[in-house]
């Protein structure tokens, strides 16, 4: 059980703003990050939960749910907890780049094209992986396309975590939009594959091999 551990956990997308009314975002739902938070709330961990903008409502006792729009919110939160968490866990998709400048007024449509610059977001999980302690325990998220376990590995040494959970929009059912998951845990010296499952019981997995690790 997890009893008197503190969770920090990001779940959802974020929104970048280009001006009042329209952004920059992604397709996540953050239904992947509310499982893992209700999981380890019933584990006995006191959970909080940083969460970009979505769909979705927690109302376990022992999670408390901060809501945040963007990259910089989601970090200026994440900060004010890193320190006193014993496990984080980084499931939001966070943008990875933003407009250089939001328009204060609603851009109008004055030309046949229309250019954006964008600068880099702060990588939350590689900047918190540079303070982390011995005794805290980070879990990031690797969705990709291509060349998935070489990118998964090179995040776990990069953003000093000591385990990605790696899913492929190549597999069906994975990824966002789906109630359902399928993963590989990757860590330093091993890799465990998953089946399809229902992001719930995809959470149970996550959460056993976390305090599988934790207490050996």
């Amino acid at each position: 059980m997890l009893k008197g551990k503190k969770v920090l956990l990001t779940a959802g997308p974020t929104y970048e703003p280009i001006d009042p009314v329209r952004f920059i975002g992604n397709h996540s739902t953050g239904k992947m990050g509310f499982a893992l938070a209700e999981e380890f709330a019933e584990k006995g961990a006191e959970v909080i939960l940083v969460s970009g903008p979505v769909n979705l409502k927690t109302f376990h006792p022992q999670i408390h749910t901060v809501s945040v729009m963007t990259a910089d919110e989601m970090f200026a939160e994440v900060q004010k907890y890193a320190a006193e968490a014993d496990i984080w866990v980084f499931a939001a998709a966070v943008a990875d780049y933003k407009p250089k400048q939001a328009a204060g007024t609603k851009i109008k449509k004055d030309s046949d094209s229309f250019s954006i610059e964008l600068v880099k977001n702060v990588d939350i999980a590689a900047t918190l992986g540079k303070q982390k302690k011995p005794n805290q325990f980070s879990v990031g998220f690797a969705l990709e396309t291509n060349n998935e376990l070489v990118h998964a590995q090179q995040k776990l040494q990069k953003k000093n975590l000591d385990m990605v959970i790696l899913n492929s929009l190549q597999d069906a059912g994975a990824g966002f939009k789906h109630d359902t998951n399928k993963i590989s845990i990757v860590e330093r010296d091993k890799i465990t594959n998953f089946e399809l499952k229902a992001k719930t019981a995809v959470a149970q997995d996550i959460v056993r091999t976390i305090m599988e690790r934790m207490y050996a």
